[in-house]
């Protein structure tokens, strides 16, 4: 099986990998420059025209999504244990991983490029207030669902590895996050995983690697 990711540095699209990692899985990364547009070329365009990371290309057959790319990866590598076996438990954490996608990453967006969803002259600090807001709320739940806990679950999972990527963005914002104290030991707990720090290194090689090309 020839499994490629499409992955960008500090993108969400460092989740696969670090489920892919912990499923053993033997694949090969892509690094698309988003800075650079590389994402929108007409090359990339005819693989994934969301012109998005992740992108998974697995034996010609592209899947694009993260949620849907967690479930592929946990349904061909079962032992790994990536999502609960139990039905209800499974849907519970699919529904984290939406939650991940769609109801924090969009504010991750805003506070990032206020532009790109508000042109008006001076209205930019507005933008990133009123998403930073709407990202404290949701981090709030989340700090309340690790309560007592080291995972989502009784043991590492998919959406461990995507809400390290949610709270791990915001991080690299100008903001204080130190109210969210469960969310930061998952956080730092996250960091200790072997794959975590596989994740690590490699973004910071290609982090170089982008640098030297500029």
């Amino acid at each position: 099986m020839e499994i490629v990711l499409y992955y960008a540095p500090i993108a969400c699209s460092l989740a696969p990998y670090i489920t892919l990692t912990e499923a053993g899985a033997d694949f090969e990364v892509r690094s698309i420059n988003l800075r650079k547009g590389q994402q929108k070329s007409p090359e990339y365009l005819k693989i994934n025209p969301k012109h998005k990371v992740p992108h998974l290309v697995v034996d010609g057959k592209t899947l694009s999504e993260n949620v849907a790319i967690q479930q592929w990866i946990d349904m061909t590598f079962p032992s790994a244990n990536l999502l609960p076996k139990d039905p209800w438990q499974r849907l519970q954490a699919v529904s984290l991983l939406s939650w991940c996608s769609s109801g924090i990453h969009p504010y991750l967006t805003r506070m990032n490029s206020p532009i790109a969803v508000c042109d008006v002259p001076g209205t930019e600090d507005s933008v990133f207030k009123i998403a930073k807001s709407h990202l404290f709320e949701n981090y709030k739940l989340a700090d309340e669902l690790l309560a007592g806990r080291e995972y989502f679950f009784d043991h590492f999972t998919a959406p461990d590895s995507h809400f390290f990527w949610c709270f791990r963005r915001g991080t690299l914002f100008d903001i204080d996050m130190s109210q969210f104290k469960n969310c930061t030991a998952h956080f730092e707990r996250m960091k200790t995983r072997a794959s975590v720090q596989k994740l690590l290194a490699f973004e910071k090689s290609v982090q170089a690697e982008f640098a030297k090309a500029a």
